[in-house]
């Protein structure tokens, strides 16, 4: 069990992916009203869908790469995935899986792993990425995220020697909705049925890609996903996501608080067993966004569930900016090279 106290740093400018609102108040433990909150969202999800391109990523250092790999074969863009192997080495190189966040609004997202800085972090490191897109809350409800993130790690181990990969081992991270879905990964390694007081969820879907190849992850870097969403709002955030159209609203399919025992069931806590690989979680205490106590939960769970777990609080970070830095990144290479071998 370990944790970090991380001095205080300069803020930089920094593009906040799951909501755009760098010039925010930081927590006020407000919400916001229903149409200022509605336009803000509204905003975000147009600043985000502008930037987000299918197929189109910024200029990546890499010895090799494929673009646009149909994971599932389904011609579906939120089952595509882009993976890109490091200049130097011959490889077989150790594979981690990296999710964007977009308040799980964006199916054709994954070149923000490059352009957040994550995937060329790790490509240095000798890692190969595979950054994936994933059906979005508007093309199916939650489980369907899990479940292509699940599928993606299956093809992955499954196609290893065709794309330079050692399979055995597989690290995965993400930021925000990223971060919950890296979170889900690793706390539902191998499980194919969350259960909840009669609510019931598939996690890998009724025709799933590779049946018999494992979907289990050995390590998880999670960048302050949410994670406990019916708490959000009563822990401190300037969004109000108990609302009918927030993100995790949106997720699930209705009103979070109207539809309890399904919303558990997205909670990466929920899952966590002695089974569960080792965690390193970042969390700013200024995200305006996902408030700091959803990681400071988590953490709690983990560690009272004996799971190794490292939990970094960033003094004065926000929802991205003063969290995604290359000191930040410079830990999480590590925590991947001990736990991915």
């Amino acid at each position: 069990m370990n944790l970090f106290l991380v001095p205080q740093y300069p803020v930089h400018e920094k593009s906040d992916i799951y909501s755009n609102t760098a010039d925010m108040p930081h927590r006020n433990n407000k919400l916001l009203p229903g149409k200022k909150y509605l336009c803000l969202l509204l905003f975000s999800i147009q600043t985000l869908f502008a930037s987000a391109q299918p197929g189109s990523i910024t200029s990546i250092e890499s010895g090799k790469q494929w673009i646009d790999v149909d994971y599932v074969g389904d011609g579906v863009i939120g089952h595509k995935l882009d993976i890109h192997l490091p200049k130097n080495g011959k490889g077989p190189f150790p594979v981690i899986i990296c999710i964007y966040g977009s308040a799980f609004f964006s199916n054709s997202s994954k070149g923000n792993v490059f352009k957040e800085g994550i995937g060329q972090a790790l490509l240095n490191a000798g890692f190969a990425v595979v950054s994936i897109n994933h059906r979005s809350s508007r093309d199916a409800i939650f489980p369907a995220q899990i479940q292509d993130v699940k599928s993606a790690i299956r093809f992955s181990r499954a196609n290893a020697k065709t794309y330079n990969l050692k399979g055995e081992n597989i690290g995965i991270t993400g930021w925000s909705s990223g971060g919950h879905l890296s979170s889900m990964a690793g706390t539902t390694s191998s499980l194919r049925i969350g259960e909840n007081k009669g609510n019931k969820v598939d996690l890998v879907g009724s025709s799933p890609t590779f049946p018999t190849t494992s979907d289990a992850v050995q390590a998880v870097v999670d960048w302050f996903g949410p994670t406990d969403f019916l708490r959000m709002d009563s822990c401190g955030s300037t969004m109000n996501h108990n609302d009918e159209k927030s993100p995790e609203s949106s997720l699930v399919g209705g009103p979070i608080q109207e539809n309890r025992e399904k919303t558990r069931l997205t909670d990466p806590a929920f899952y966590v067993n002695s089974k569960t690989p080792p965690f390193l979680i970042f969390h700013g205490d200024k995200d305006p966004l996902v408030p700091f106590c959803e990681s400071e939960y988590f953490y709690g769970v983990l560690t009272s569930k004996g799971v190794s777990a490292t939990f970094v609080p960033v003094p004065g970070g926000g929802h991205g900016p003063g969290v995604m830095i290359d000191r930040y990144y410079a830990m999480m290479v590590e925590f991947f090279k001990e736990h991915i071998k």
